[in-house]
């Protein structure tokens, strides 16, 4: 038995696909299990032990040249058609994974309807619609229902060295400020304040994390400009693989909705985190103590187990990629005023460590 899991998406989506992994594992003691994701999101599957081979798709290849490009699409397509798997799971509407699975005559291929109906008589197994507010993790386990297999966990995993982790203080908590997409930052203001709280006040050292690229860096920048304390910068110096380490390592984990909260959740750091245009029921951070998720509303404060998502309940939110009536801008990050909420429960989980 060969299956192939296919999420063409980013890094943080990667990674809540990870508990499909151990229940295919767990129905299929002896199978190949393979993944097929976009390239920058492979460290969220590098490392698996129960994932064999990675096919990695070049997302730049949408840049290339038209020649380059079908000779790039025609050697990744082929790559898995040359293995002969006997499912394919696509957890998403997206057309390309089932396009593909089509092409390379696997048999068995797993998916959710998409807007194209010739590509979905492709599917031969369509996973059952999905009703309500239903995190991605639940989701992505609803493909296991079109192949009537019971779900057995939903444990999100990442694995990582964790001596790849910087020099760190015994106890520091863990700063991700910021999102590949800007838009879900929270107000500088918030940040540097909650920032010296944690080193002036409660004299626990921060430590700040961030991509490598202009505008990541441009905010943490501007951020510390804005600090009173001296937290320790490790932004645009961290592959994902240290960032993991180093969360490993954190008392807590405050910051955005971004792959790095979910990876903070996954290591079982607990999370303190602002959403603005996406919804905790879909994307909140996942308590792997847990079956079921804590986020029942589509806006508001909300938990689930260990971790805390900061909200507006406003009639808006979620507002999506868009932003506030298509600005970009999520209004209710920037207008975020409850400080001393957010304060208040950092000293909680900071007492209970």
């Amino acid at each position: 038995m060969k299956i192939l899991i296919i999420k063409f998406r980013n890094i943080g989506d990667v990674l809540l696909t990870t508990p499909l992994i151990d229940n295919l594992r767990h129905h299929y003691p002896d199978a190949v299990i393979d993944f097929a994701l976009n390239s920058g999101t492979e460290a969220m599957i590098t490392d698996n032990p129960n994932v064999r081979k990675i096919h990695i798709y070049d997302r730049n290849a949408k840049k290339f040249g038209l020649f380059k490009r079908i000779v790039t699409e025609l050697k990744f397509i082929n790559a898995i058609k040359k293995e002969k798997y006997d499912i394919a799971i696509q957890t998403t509407t997206g057309d390309r994974g089932i396009i593909i699975a089509k092409y390379a005559k696997i048999k068995t291929i797993v998916g959710f309807c998409g807007k194209n109906k010739t590509i979905n008589k492709f599917i031969t197994h369509k996973v059952p619609k999905i009703e309500g507010l239903t995190h991605i993790v639940d989701r992505n386990l609803a493909t296991l229902n079109a192949l009537n297999l019971a779900i057995i966990s939903k444990k999100v995993s990442i694995f990582f060295d964790e001596n790849l982790a910087p020099n760190l203080p015994p106890k520091f908590i863990h700063f991700h400020l910021t999102s590949r997409w800007m838009f879900k930052c929270v107000k500088d203001e918030v940040m540097a304040g909650l920032i010296d709280f944690c080193e002036n006040e409660l004299k626990i050292k921060v430590a700040i994390t961030a991509d490598k690229n202009e505008a990541e860096m441009k905010k943490v920048a501007d951020v510390l400009g804005l600090c009173k304390s001296n937290p320790l910068n490790f932004a645009g110096v961290l592959s994902l693989k240290e960032v993991a380490a180093l969360n490993k390592k954190a008392t807590l984990f405050v910051g955005v909705d971004t792959a790095i909260m979910h990876i903070s959740a996954a290591n079982d750091v607990p999370v303190i985190a602002f959403f603005g245009p996406s919804g905790a029921f879909e994307w909140g951070p996942w308590d792997n103590s847990l079956m079921q998720s804590g986020y029942t509303k589509r806006n508001g404060n909300q938990q689930m187990g260990k971790h805390s998502v900061f909200q507006k309940d406003w009639e808006c939110a979620p507002c999506g990629q868009d932003g506030c009536e298509g600005s970009k801008i999520s209004r209710c990050l920037m207008e975020f005023s409850d400080l001393d909420a957010v304060k208040n429960l950092i000293k909680e989980k900071i007492s209970a460590f």
